[in-house]
């Protein structure tokens, strides 16, 4: 499966953008997944400003809330995502990306950020670190 990066044409862009709802804060949920393997990677916020540079470049880039900036993933720890295929669900408020994960998505160092479960009735952490995060972000 080819990357979109700059294959998407501002008018697609732009249908994009009218077809997706953001909530009150400009915002809408967006689902990483890795498109070989359907791994579940992270959720994150997006704002149109993500979007189009998404769609424009080929890497993901999201909508910071806490930093109030745009987040171009990989941008400081090198573990990029580049979009493969761009997603919305059926009422139009939240959006998958299938990927292409260059090393681990959390920021713990772990693969994906999906680490803690309830098994059996007990809380557990089900993956390891693959990847010290003092070292992700020198």
């Amino acid at each position: 499966m080819n990357s979109v990066s700059t294959t998407t044409p501002t008018t697609t862009i732009d249908q994009v953008l009218d077809a997706i709802k953001f909530n009150d804060d400009g915002l809408i949920p967006a689902i990483a997944q890795q498109v070989d393997t359907n791994d579940v990677l992270m959720m994150a916020w997006m704002n149109a400003d993500a979007v189009r540079e998404t769609l424009s470049t080929g890497q993901i880039c999201y909508w910071s809330r806490s930093r109030g900036q745009l987040w171009r993933k990989g941008e400081s720890s090198g573990q990029i995502q580049t979009l493969k295929e761009f997603r919305w669900d059926c009422d139009a408020d939240t959006v998958l990306l299938l990927v292409d994960q260059d090393g681990v998505a959390c920021h713990t160092g772990r693969q994906n950020c999906f680490f803690n479960a309830v098994r059996e009735g007990e809380v557990s952490v089900i993956a390891e670190v693959k990847i010290d995060p003092k070292e992700l972000y020198k």
